[in-house]
């Protein structure tokens, strides 16, 4: 049986799950149809929202930023689709995260978080049915990928010779600020302990050609720590490639008969 893909986006994300599926890398999935923001003459490319939506979908997968999770969601959900968020910030909107709920339930469908650009989500989500005492997150990347953000209103980008912080607080607030930058947050607080009482540590570091994010948890199960250090994506120095590789493989798992780390 084939799974039929849409998409809600064709960048460095959308366009690297297209490519794997070309070389054969996902077995039992056709990409129907993909929904950008400009006109594009490739065949399954529309930017129009009712030839998108015309076309019927196992799951659509979204990779196109917080705007496309509240435009679109509760459509997907609503059409007879599992729906895979990639920006998972946007769900610092509680209401938009019920609203999605109710919508999956009301049609049998899942609202489903990929793992996308961090790991450890599954111990995570595992510890937390035991109970978590206290979740961290420390995002660190060059200056450059907060270029953009409000952190330019904080310090000078530009000029840091050293790691500057510029967030440290819920991750409610966090995601919020950076929707571009630390999706990861989100999703680790929604696997945990929630929203507002998951930190996260945002940092500005002049010395990393890379992208450093680490995990920290304790509770009933005892404690743990994961760091990763992921090369950035070309196409997007605000995230690294290890997110669009993450959603081939959550991809990939909507068609296989192995499902590994579920």
């Amino acid at each position: 049986m084939t799974v039929k893909l849409g998409m809600i986006g064709y960048g460095a994300i959308g366009k690297h799950v297209d490519a794997a599926l070309k070389a054969g890398g996902i077995e039992n999935l056709k990409l129907v149809a993909a929904l950008v923001k400009r006109p594009r003459s490739e065949g399954i490319l529309t930017h129009e929202p009712e030839r998108f939506f015309a076309h019927t979908f196992d799951a659509v997968a979204e990779c196109a930023g917080h705007e496309a999770v509240r435009a679109y969601g509760q459509r997907v959900l609503e059409g007879g689709a599992d729906f895979l968020v990639t920006s998972v910030g946007a769900f610092t909107d509680t209401a938009l995260l019920d609203r999605l709920l109710a919508a999956a339930r009301a049609s049998g469908r899942k609202l489903i978080l990929p793992s996308g650009g961090i790991g450890a989500l599954d111990i995570l989500s595992s510890a937390a049915v035991g109970g978590l005492d206290s979740v961290t997150v420390t995002v660190r990347k060059d200056p450059s990928a907060w270029k953009g953000t409000v952190a330019e209103t904080l310090v000078d980008l530009d000029a840091l010779t050293a790691p500057h912080t510029v967030f440290d607080g819920p991750v409610r607030e966090g995601a919020r600020l950076y929707p571009q930058n630390v999706n990861i947050s989100a999703a680790a607080a929604l696997a945990g302990l929630g929203l507002d009482k998951t930190r996260v540590v945002i940092v500005a570091d002049p010395t990393l050609s890379t992208h450093i994010v680490e995990l920290e948890a304790k509770g009933a199960f005892g404690r743990f720590s994961f760091l990763e250090d992921v090369t950035i994506s070309e196409e997007n120095r605000k995230t690294g490639k290890l997110v669009a590789m993450a959603m081939v493989k959550s991809v990939r798992q909507l068609a296989s008969t192995l499902v590994v780390a579920a």
